[in-house]
């Protein structure tokens, strides 16, 4: 909730305390008033106000009326505002937590996304490792293979250019040893 928006709500509370002080004061008189009128009605059964004094209460009373009148529709116009504001402030309060949520939620998914991309990439790369592996026992293999073949291709090429036995030769006297190998 921004520092905006509690200051309103602050405002609005502050504006509804004193609209309801304001309230129980009018009310006070106005039962004050009305105890004191009946007070004076029912005590006093010789009452019987002359037409002058009759009239001015009259006046006055009918002043009273408009002004009652008038404060029950501040009344009924602030009490309307009041119910709007608490639904407004319901609702907010409702957006807040909403968002409250989401945003545990996010931070729930960002705090688990390294765990889950490194899962993905373990999945994702023990193919390829199993490929890698099989390549690498191939290549081992061949090698092997290639080695026996040119060994014994060394071996072929060897016999086919000696076309006997290998004999070794004993030098003769006075002659320095010659191999055929060496020639």
């Amino acid at each position: 909730m921004s520092q905006n928006d509690t200051s309103t709500i602050q405002a609005l509370s502050t504006e509804v305390s004193k609209l309801r002080q304001e309230l129980q004061l009018r009310d006070q008189l106005v039962q004050q008033l009305s105890q004191e009128l009946f007070r004076l009605v029912k005590g006093n059964t010789n009452f019987t106000p002359q037409s002058e004094v009759s009239e001015r209460h009259q006046s006055q009373l009918l002043a009273l009326q408009e002004q009652l009148s008038a404060v029950e529709q501040q009344l009924s116009f602030y009490q309307e505002q009041i119910t709007s504001r608490d639904t407004e402030i319901y609702q907010l309060r409702q957006t807040v937590q909403e968002l409250t949520d989401r945003s545990r939620m996010l931070e729930q998914v960002v705090q688990e996304l390294p765990q889950i991309y490194r899962r993905k990439f373990e999945e994702r790369m023990a193919p390829v490792r199993e490929k890698v592996a099989t390549l690498q026992r191939e290549n081992r293999q061949l090698q092997a293979e290639l080695q026996s073949v040119s060994y014994r291709l060394a071996l072929k090429t060897r016999t086919a250019s000696h076309s006997g036995i290998d004999l070794p030769s004993f030098p003769r006297q006075g002659q320095p040893n010659i191999s055929p190998q060496n020639a």
